[in-house]
């Protein structure tokens, strides 16, 4: 049911063009994943999603337990039914909940017990628990429960943190039962070269059918973060999609396909919308400004969104400033669409031989790219 199968690669970097089957279609990678945490992602239906060209998109395990319980969704056919969204669905474990929701919980080697945030109960998550949570939810692609250290952390805790998520993988590993789902380990190690190493090995050896690089964007410098996809895409399968978690900004995806990378996703666009902030090209602009109250051109002329199709700046201004939750989901629209339309133009760039890791499609003067 799952394949993936190199289409182009770059002959001036490790980039690659790539389709990844799922029994809920194919994914064209690269590819910036929008991020569902509660079966939706917020503001925008599956009609809209469509109509950005995202193929694949994410929801949270964790938070989906909480409410409405996988329970209610595994009853109407999974997430798919649920949230009305027929192409391919990826679920997080609640693995980043452990570095997130730090101050509510308690880690040992059998899992991680919650202080609800909902109603002060006690929750106790593990491998086994995590992987019949995601069985029940019947995403496409599940992830392995981790632990995800924070940023700073020692090296020893580092340490511990990885031994754990590979004992847990091994334990997600046994339980997972359902063979239309495909399990995904996850390589931690923080800023330790070495342990990043090892645990790119040990997550290797599970021979599964994709990998993550998880422990990123977690508090330490964008100079880090390459330093950590340069030196661990290379110990990477190179016959299975590599997924970088939690990144979304132009420049950081860009350095990750140059190394390899092949999947993304960020809450960034929409919670940016949600700020009355608009992502027009590389650079961000507040609709609040009062520089857009009077100006009547479209948000980008390039762009096909719905924002940018039908409304102006002085109207998206308007909307901000009066608080109407349209112009929240407008803006996200538009920002779910310009990182979507730089994943794909990345993706012609390689097939064309112009990709470079300081990519930027509005400075290459071809027809192909005519639309940024």
């Amino acid at each position: 049911m799952f394949s993936f199968q190199v289409k182009a690669s770059c002959s001036n970097t490790y980039a690659r063009v790539a389709q990844f089957s799922t029994p809920h279609g194919y994914v064209q990678t690269p590819r910036f994943m929008p991020v569902g945490t509660l079966a939706t992602v917020k503001g925008i239906t599956s009609k809209q999603l469509l109509e950005t060209n995202a193929e694949m998109i994410l929801a949270n395990s964790y938070h989906l337990h909480l409410q409405p319980g996988e329970k209610i969704i595994a009853e109407v056919g999974g997430l798919h039914k649920f949230m009305g969204w027929d192409k391919p669905i990826l679920t997080d474990s609640g693995g980043y909940q452990v570095f997130s929701l730090s101050k509510l919980n308690d880690i040992d080697d059998n899992g991680v017990s919650f202080q609800n945030p909902r109603d002060g109960s006690k929750i106790h998550l593990n491998p086994e628990k995590s992987m019949k949570i995601q069985m029940d939810l019947g995403a496409d692609v599940i992830m392995a429960f981790d632990q995800c250290p924070p940023y700073p952390a020692s090296q020893n805790e580092v340490e511990i943190a990885c031994k754990r998520t590979h004992a847990w993988l091994e334990r997600c590993v046994s339980a997972h039962r359902r063979s239309d789902q495909a399990l995904f380990g996850i390589v931690q190690g923080g800023c330790f070269p070495q342990l990043r190493e090892e645990s790119a090995k040990v997550i290797a050896s599970f021979d599964l059918p994709g990998i993550a690089i998880g422990g990123v964007s977690v508090g330490e410098p964008a100079k880090e973060i390459h330093k950590i996809v340069k030196h661990v895409t290379p110990l990477l399968p190179l016959d299975r999609p590599r997924y970088l978690m939690g990144i979304g900004s132009l420049r950081e995806m860009a350095l990750a396909v140059a190394n390899g990378i092949d999947l993304f996703d960020c809450v960034l666009p929409t919670r940016l919308g949600r700020h009355g902030t608009a992502l027009v090209r590389d650079e961000r602009w507040n609709l609040r400004n009062a520089r857009f109250r009077n100006d009547h051109q479209p948000l980008d002329a390039t762009c096909d969104c719905e924002a940018c199709r039908n409304h102006t700046r002085s109207y998206l201004h308007h909307l901000i400033r009066s608080e109407e939750l349209l112009g929240l989901s407008l803006l996200s629209l538009h920002n779910l669409t310009n990182l979507l339309r730089f994943t794909e133009a990345m993706g012609q760039a390689i097939i064309e031989g112009s990709f470079s890791e300081d990519f930027a499609p509005w400075n290459i003067h071809s027809e192909s790219h005519h639309t940024w």
